[in-house]
């Protein structure tokens, strides 16, 4: 098999297994929530702590990667890290103590993605990097994270208690360790401080990366921080779905547990199933309209949650259909800053993109919607997550492309 795609698969189903973990206190949430007594606005906070730390974690991780260039190693200890903090989460007996494990698991998790995507950055072809990136960051994270999650997870809280649910889910995480320590190879330092030339007549890649680029200079280009701030509000949006839409079934609806699971698990298939459409179709047709398009989509899970009262399964089929919008993510979180910068830079605009998103997208969103939603009902969150695509949509507007493909032609067109 060739490395290029031995190495997306199996960074793929890591962090694959790293949202299995992540998702697994929102799935889980009405156990947790009747046991220990949790409001809307604890419920908020446990989504919120893990969002602070995974931002912190993963800025700092991605920094470290690419000043020291060991990233191998890095991505090892991670990962075995995630998985024990995991059993931690079924040890919780209160708010703090689960608020202390997810806070851990968040140190743990965060510098996984920036290290894996400059891994996948640094190794991809450049007409295959944004349908890589976005296979590696979007199939295994919602095949394992978004659609079994529920259904496993659920299954074994209803049967044997949510305590052995979060066992369950820290086990795959060593297996993965396993087999990164077996067929991820470290980057040759040639190879990760500049990206070959490309062929004739496509266009370049970014400069050859300079000695010390500042976190200020990164800033300078428009992309990085039109990311940012798109980050902050579509991870509100996925946040705050993540973490409110199994209540809003149960509470609101009154939807059974077991079709909220089934519901939930629906974004997982979504969300894997464009994990290879969007990227690709942004390869083809350029990452600006791609993002504008499918963000606007995103629309359609708060509002058919919201006031469609059909059935079930169109229920379903409408929020496959609007959580596509998660396969912009490895597009304005890593592919454009990856073709904005120099590669050697990867990791670190990676981790200032998704750091800064986590940071108020996915702490201060659920917390504060979490508050709100005591005091005005659990459509609060939804109607957030309406404004956050809305928001997504008009700053992917003002992105400036950098497919190559799209370079190409504009290149030949002069």
């Amino acid at each position: 098999m060739k490395y290029e795609t031995k190495l997306i698969w199996v960074l793929t189903i890591t962090f694959g297994f790293v949202f299995f973990d992540r998702n697994a206190a929102n799935f889980l949430m009405p156990f947790i929530a009747d046991d220990l007594h949790f409001n809307n606005e604890k419920v908020g906070w446990v989504t919120a702590a893990l969002s602070l730390t995974w931002a912190v974690a993963s800025f700092l991780g991605g920094w470290y990667s690419d000043r020291t260039g060991n990233r191998k190693t890095f991505l090892l200890v991670t990962v075995v890290a995630f998985s024990l903090c995991s059993f931690a989460s079924g040890l919780a007996v209160s708010f703090a103590t689960l608020i202390a494990a997810r806070l851990l698991m968040g140190l743990s998790e965060g510098p996984i993605l920036p290290i894996a995507q400059s891994l996948v950055a640094i190794e991809s072809t450049a007409a295959k990097r944004g349908n890589n990136m976005g296979v590696m960051q979007n199939f295994g994270s919602n095949i394992l994270g978004s659609f079994a999650a529920p259904l496993v997870l659920v299954a074994v809280a209803s049967t044997y208690g949510w305590r052995w649910a979060f066992y369950l889910a820290g086990v795959p995480g060593l297996i993965m360790a396993l087999l990164i320590a077996k067929h991820v190879r470290r980057p040759a330092a040639a190879v990760a401080a500049a990206r070959p030339a490309a062929p004739l007549g496509t266009p370049p890649a970014p400069p050859p990366a300079e000695a010390n680029m500042r976190f200020w200079d990164m800033l300078q280009h428009r992309n990085i921080w039109l990311c940012m701030l798109m980050a902050i509000f579509m991870v509100a949006w996925m946040v705050l779905g993540w973490a409110f839409l199994p209540l809003f079934f149960v509470r609101v609806r009154h939807i059974g547990s077991g079709q909220m699971s089934v519901l939930m698990s629906v974004l997982g298939l979504s969300a894997a199933f464009f994990s290879f459409v969007v990227p690709a179709l942004s390869d083809r047709f350029g990452r600006r309209p791609v993002i504008v398009i499918f963000n606007f989509v995103g629309l359609l899970v708060p509002l058919a949650a919201l006031y469609f009262q059909g059935s079930l399964f169109i229920l379903g089929a409408l929020i496959f259909v609007g959580w596509s919008a998660s396969g912009t993510f490895p597009l304005f979180m890593g592919t454009v800053p990856s073709e904005t910068i120099p590669s050697r830079y990867v990791a670190t605009s990676l981790g200032m993109v998704v750091g800064l998103g986590e940071i108020v997208g996915g702490v201060f969103a659920p917390a504060i919607t979490g508050r709100a939603a005591d005091h005005y009902g659990l459509q609060v969150p939804l109607m957030t997550m309406v404004g956050c695509a809305i928001v997504g949509t008009a700053l992917a507007l003002f992105l400036r492309e950098t497919a190559p493909i799209c370079a190409s032609n504009s290149a030949t067109a002069q």
